[in-house]
């Protein structure tokens, strides 16, 4: 059987979730949200448990033919880990593992160059030739890098809260939409597990006073930074900049004002880079 006559199983994965879909021929033919499966926190076995459990079950009457896997653990030296654990539950011949930042650019940009990022929780870039990614500027966490992120952006607005730099009454608004106090705020971002998630978390109250001067501030402070010390290092000035994620999504008006400013030419900006995926595939069978 040919693999336009079957399925192709594409998933995009993160730390908390993963989007599972299978598609033949361009066309989704089931689509599903699963655990997220991360081979930078979960070993080969509790990674093969989870899909044997939760997504072997939902397809295993399908005829599955090649899977296609990206996960922002998809490091080289966890591809292994990751392939046989999906062979566990899908003893398929054809299985490859990809970074995150592979997924935004197959989607973004196919076999055409470009430059892909990726601005959710956290940030990430590339340039790419139609085939590889040709240079990377090491993102580096929320800590030391990350600018643009969700994590970021929380970080910069609960500095801003609680250092009152905030016009009246914001502070208090935000305090209190979160049910947080500066003690917990110091427990939860020093103490307790992920703390660039819940710095993200905090990404709904900047969109909803972006017209806030001080706010807006925030949010194109931290793009002016991802755009200068990340995007302005590869050859922008003769490709166009893609973005897939969420802040890159719910942002765009200010994205896209502040690379105007810097000469920059924004191309696509997709919420999730799954129908980017599915295009990907399609025209390479097509293709071969």
């Amino acid at each position: 059987m040919k693999i336009e006559d079957s399925g192709i199983l594409i998933a995009d994965s993160g730390a908390t979730k993963t989007d599972w879909c299978l598609a033949a021929s361009g066309k989704v033919i089931h689509r599903f949200t699963g655990n997220g499966v991360s081979p930078v926190f979960q070993t080969q076995e509790e990674i093969a448990r989870e899909i044997s459990l939760n997504v072997h079950p939902i397809l295993k009457n399908k005829d599955i033919q090649a899977i296609y896997f990206y996960g922002a653990g998809g490091i080289p030296e966890k591809i292994t880990l990751v392939r046989e654990a999906i062979r566990q539950s899908f003893p398929v011949d054809t299985i490859h593992v990809y970074s995150d930042l592979m997924a935004a650019a197959h989607s973004l940009c196919g076999r055409g160059t470009g430059i892909a990022c990726i601005l959710g929780t956290g940030s990430n870039s590339c340039q790419w030739d139609g085939s590889a990614i040709v240079k990377q500027v090491s993102p580096l966490g929320f800590i030391l890098g990350d600018e643009g992120s969700g994590a970021v952006l929380g970080k910069r607005l609960l500095g801003d809260a609680l250092k009152d730099q905030l016009p009246e009454g914001l502070k208090e608004e935000l305090l209190d939409e979160y049910e947080l106090t500066p003690a917990l705020i110091i427990d939860k971002v020093y103490r307790q597990p992920f703390p660039s998630r819940f710095l993200a978390s905090l990404s709904p109250f900047l969109l909803k006073h972006i017209n806030d001067r001080s706010i807006r501030r925030i949010v194109t402070d931290s793009f002016s930074g991802f755009f200068e010390r990340n995007v302005m290092q590869y050859d922008y000035q003769k490709n166009k900049v893609n973005f897939v994620g969420s802040i890159a999504w719910y942002f765009s008006g200010p994205l896209k004002e502040v690379a105007a400013q810097k000469g920059i030419e924004i191309g696509a900006i997709a919420q999730s880079p799954m129908p980017g995926l599915i295009e990907y595939y399609n025209q390479l069978i097509i293709d071969n």
